[in-house]
């Protein structure tokens, strides 16, 4: 068959085709019964349309799929080839059921050269999805087993199998279709003398199912990320900064923005009201505000329905100084973490300690995780958030020079494509003669996401203009980090070395 002669056609199958389907299943299946009763096909055809599917080329029938829906808890158990089938030769098909059932897939074999096959089982995946089934199974016979019987049993035939040791015309293309062997079950098909009437229970697990549950109670997939790029200027009082705040709070809510993220230190021109003189004291009489913004960015969480992330602000706790970030969530929970990696710079002139906590957040819109600054220099860190399901990790930082802020962009871009998560950074921007440490600063706020197809090509989801004071947003798709972490070109996540190394959290 000349591949320019082709016209392919997938398309669902109808009654009218079972003549052709009925010599194709002879062809194919003539050492274990033939074809099916057109009673049966036309049983399968009404009750479950969407999912009998079939290719054609130039209108003749060579490759059919046959599914049923069924429950998962009844058939990821070991079970036969006549559990599916009723007295009447009619197929078991639940309505009702969370998962497909892979009756059967059978291709022309003039056309087993062009991967016909796999657009089958993307066709079954693809419905898998769309009408939020939990997995595909299937009972695959092992037809190379009989060649081999003498020598392996048959798990050490499967294994074979799955090593390539040993080519399979039934389970190598499972395999290869991202099919997972859960058990070995023996007597499926009785008459299947070439698999001894053994057979595999496979398995695709669809990564984006979403168990039944209220509307009202599920979590958002589709997430709006909102930063804000900050001027510094002088303040005469802490009511013109939350003033600010609540400009662009307000701003940011206006355009159904699911987060607010503001930088490190955004509130650090308050310490122009006092003498310059000791920084120490400086940054303690700053800390002395903390608590009123907490309290006043939290009631703007709630009251324009935003999960604010409120930068970071010196803590005074025990007379020791931290470098905290809040989440503000809009349902008024307030959740705390402390920069945990503290610069030469803060350790110096403010005496700022590191936390010693770290943790990912639940919120209304994904999983989030707050690196200040420094920290994202730190990939031990991002890689424990990963290991705790993180979507997004915030990054509020502060960078005096571009040198500086570069150090932050490029090692939020890596965590973002290691651990397969969004990452956001966002810096304040312009000059402070009168306040010191903060004469200058350099920001340039960025959203990036893993590098794969779901994904812009350079791995950039938004980015503003460099050293201009403005708000920045992103939609993010946390359906499109599942699919990444399990069908990426590559799997970061997955294809750690776990035996050669591992990092243990104290």
């Amino acid at each position: 068959m000349a591949h320019e002669e082709l016209h392919l056609n997938l398309r669902n199958l109808k009654l009218d085709d079972y003549e052709q389907l009925q010599v194709l299943m002879d062809r194919v299946y003539d050492d274990i019964g033939g074809a099916w009763p057109k009673d049966t096909i036309k049983a399968l055809v009404e009750q479950f349309p969407d999912g009998q599917i079939c290719i054609e080329d130039n209108g003749q029938l060579v490759a059919v799929a046959l599914t049923v829906s069924v429950k998962y808890e009844r058939f990821s158990n070991p079970h036969t080839y006549d559990d599916l089938i009723l007295s009447n030769e009619q197929i078991r098909h639940n309505p009702k059921g969370d998962s497909l059932y892979g009756l059967d897939v059978f291709i022309h074999p003039e056309y087993r050269g062009y991967r016909l096959g796999r657009r089958l089982y993307e066709a079954r995946k693809e419905l898998c999805r769309s009408i939020n089934l939990r997995a595909i199974l299937a009972g695959g016979r092992i037809p190379g087993y009989h060649k081999y019987s003498e020598q392996y049993s048959p798990a050490e035939y499967i294994d074979r199998v799955d090593r390539k040791d040993i080519y399979d015309p039934i389970l190598s293309f499972q395999l290869s279709n991202d099919f997972q062997v859960t058990r070995l079950m023996h007597k499926y098909l009785p008459e299947d003398e070439k698999s001894l009437g053994y057979a595999t229970l496979l398995e695709w697990r669809n990564i984006l199912y979403t168990p039944p549950s209220s509307v009202l109670n599920e979590k958002k997939t589709q997430v709006r990320m909102g930063a804000v790029q900050w001027q510094m200027r002088e303040f005469g009082s802490v009511e013109e900064v939350l003033e600010q705040v609540e400009y662009f709070v307000d701003a940011l809510s206006d355009y159904k923005s699911d987060f607010a993220l503001f930088p490190e230190f955004f509130n650090a021109p308050l310490m122009g009201l006092t003498d310059q003189v000791d920084q120490t004291r400086a940054i303690r009489f700053l800390a002395g505000f903390t608590q009123q913004f907490r309290d006043r960015m939290s009631e703007m969480a709630v009251s324009y329905n935003i999960n604010i992330i409120t930068g970071s602000m010196p803590l005074l706790e025990n007379d020791r100084v931290y470098n905290v970030s809040y989440l503000c969530h809009r349902d008024g929970r307030v959740d705390e973490q402390r920069k945990i990696h503290i610069t030469p710079h803060e350790r110096r002139d403010w005496v700022v300690e590191g936390g010693n906590k770290f943790e990912v957040f639940d919120t209304d819109s994904g999983r989030v995780a707050i690196l200040i600054c420094y920290d994202i220099e730190f990939p031990e860190l991002g890689r424990i958030a990963a290991m705790k399901e993180v979507d997004i990790i915030c990054v509020p930082f502060w960078t005096d020079t571009k040198n500086g802020y570069l150090r932050v962009r490029h090692c939020a871009q890596a965590r973002a494509i290691e651990n397969e998560c969004y990452v956001v950074i966002t810096g304040s921007v312009g000059n402070l003669p009168k306040v010191e440490n903060l004469d200058v600063q350099y920001a340039q706020s960025s959203v990036f996401s893993p590098s794969d197809f779901a994904f812009p090509h350079d791995a950039v989801m938004a980015e503003t203009t460099p050293n201009t004071e403005m708000i920045m947003f992103s939609d993010m798709d946390l359906e499109k980090l599942t699919l990444v972490r399990n069908e990426g070109s590559v799997t970061n996540l997955k294809d750690r070395r776990i035996d050669m190394y591992e990092i243990i959290t104290r």
